[in-house]
């Protein structure tokens, strides 16, 4: 039925996800009221065999408040009056949570000193404009 879903180059088989369909609220007449179009997917990131041990570390630390006491992610979609369109919407935002959940942390920032030009040109700026702003005082303007 799905073929799973890859995210930055790990794959997860259609078999660790779980899908849930209820009734969807909200307007849509008959279809509505008998069909169940809303979706839940879940992925317990716990058992899952493809993810390896360092991603699970990094996705419980960046996606743990997103997480249930079990150990599962859960995305709900019933934005859409069809099924199919909710699957699809729940799995691309799946993709999108995980990404963000896996995404190897940022490299820090080398702290750096400005340039001896920089600071210059800066204490000179801050130099014209007090003398601009000195220009202003104590006149006595007419009137």
């Amino acid at each position: 039925m799905e073929r799973g879903l890859t995210v930055r180059g790990v794959h997860l088989p259609a078999g660790a996800f779980e899908w849930r369909f209820t009734g969807a609220g909200g307007p849509g007449g008959q279809h509505a009221n008998t069909a169940n179009t809303a979706v839940e997917l879940r992925l317990d990131v716990e058992g899952c065999d493809a993810l390896p041990a360092r991603l699970k570390d990094r996705i419980r630390a960046r996606l743990g408040s997103r997480m249930t006491r079990a150990g599962e992610l859960v995305v709900q979609a019933s934005e859409h009056r069809s099924q199919r369109r909710n699957r699809d919407d729940a799995m691309r935002r799946m993709a999108e949570l995980l990404d963000e959940g896996i995404r190897p942390p940022a490299k820090r920032r080398t702290p750096t000193r400005p340039s001896r030009a920089s600071q210059r040109r800066r204490v000179e700026d801050k130099r014209r404009r007090g003398a601009l702003k000195a220009q202003r005082q104590g006149r006595d303007w007419p009137d």
